[in-house]
């Protein structure tokens, strides 16, 4: 290993550690219009903000990485921290701190987390919106969202809510891009696999005709990883689909598990997925165009639940009792009077179930477009 990346990330570590003791500058907030505020003219201009220990890491050059290992090496109390093992240690640590999507040090092949596969889920929402959830990449779903696209068609469904927050990486892209032809046009590409200079990119496209037609919107969040967010990508150029939700997982790219002497497993993103209009996927993945914020457990929970009573209860609140000008101009509030009837009884208020903010907003969205298109 050269001395330069020797320095380079004993550096980024040794910074690191200094700037947890330090506290994080802050900056002026700005105007609405986006511009900072004027400094009144009585009063003492602003400081400037200091710069960030990783600006000031990232601003050293060769010359200055090597003097600061070299005045390390001879001048720190505790010789024994800046040996050649350390310094190395420093490197790979440094590279799993500025890398976390890229690189990974795992315990064992044995201890390599696997994701168990998550099922496709489909219905018809208030009468003529399709929702699919896609659940894992494999066959098994694949033959679900053909069946379900396929009753779509019988029953007028004129658009379709994509829901990609249970779609894991997975490593067969071929299939994973089977998904996307469902929806993407004949002979566009869906997205590029572009790996390291010297080596072929490949190329996933459409060798079929679109099974649905109309609008789309799509739904993800950090649990959207992989091939998944590349799909995402593609509803969005082609079919104009609004990405709902949160980021993803930024994690489209390939990888490769690696055996270490020891047995220890080092992963590598070995190359990143490209979206069809040229953009990188990886590392920063897909930022929504609707931006919902929605916990990850009550995520989960619907979905579980949802194979039992589907979707209608955790987006359309049925059979609870509200506040309304009635109850107002009488004095009364059903929603106490609820929790005290319910306390009377011996039995604590009913919680009332998790709602899919995210869903519910896809479905606002859809429905202001059809009646702004009937106007």
């Amino acid at each position: 290993m050269s001395r330069f990346f020797q320095a380079t990330f004993a550096i980024s570590i040794f910074a690191v550690n200094l700037g947890a003791q330090s506290p994080a500058p802050t900056s002026p907030a700005p105007s609405p219009s986006g511009r900072l505020p004027q400094a009144q003219s009585k009063s003492p201009a602003l400081p400037a903000a200091s710069p960030t220990t990783e600006d000031l890491v990232n601003s050293l050059g060769p010359a200055d990485l090597q003097a600061v290992i070299t005045l390390l090496k001879g001048n720190f109390t505790n010789s024994d921290a800046i040996t050649d093992i350390e310094l190395n240690r420093a490197t790979v640590e440094g590279l799993l701190v500025r890398l976390p999507r890229g690189v990974m040090l795992l315990s064992g092949k044995e201890n390599v987390p696997s994701a168990a596969p998550s099922g496709f889920y489909g219905e018809v929402i208030a009468g003529s919106i399709g929702y699919v959830r896609l659940g894992s990449l494999n066959s098994a779903n694949l033959q679900a969202l053909d069946k379900s696209l396929s009753n779509f068609g019988g029953k007028k469904v004129n658009a379709l809510i994509v829901d990609l927050r249970a779609s894991q990486a997975t490593d067969d892209l071929a299939l994973a891009a089977e998904f996307a032809k469902r929806l993407c046009p004949r002979g566009k590409t869906i997205f590029t696999l572009r790996k390291p200079a010297g080596r072929q990119d490949r190329g996933f496209n459409s060798d079929r005709d679109p099974a649905f037609r109309g609008l789309v919107m799509v739904l993800a969040d950090g649990d959207t990883a992989g091939a998944a967010e590349a799909i995402a990508a593609a509803l969005r150029f082609y079919d104009k689909a609004l990405v709902i939700g949160q980021p993803t997982a930024g994690r489209a790219a390939e990888y490769s598990d690696l055996p270490l002497p020891t047995g220890k497993i080092l992963r590598l993103a070995v190359a990143e997925m490209i979206s069809p209009e040229g953009r990188s996927l990886f590392p920063e993945g897909i930022k929504p165009d609707l931006p919902v914020e929605m916990s990850l457990a009550d995520k989960r929970q619907i979905f579980q639940l949802s194979g039992e009573k589907g979707m209608d209860p955790f987006v359309y609140e049925a059979g609870r009792l509200h506040m309304n000008e009635a109850a107002l101009l009488a004095g009364t509030n059903p929603e106490v009077e609820a929790a005290e009837a319910a306390q009377r009884r011996g039995r604590a208020p009913e919680k009332p179930p998790p709602h899919d903010l995210v869903l519910q907003r896809a479905l606002d969205v859809i429905t202001s477009l059809e009646v702004y298109q009937k106007r």
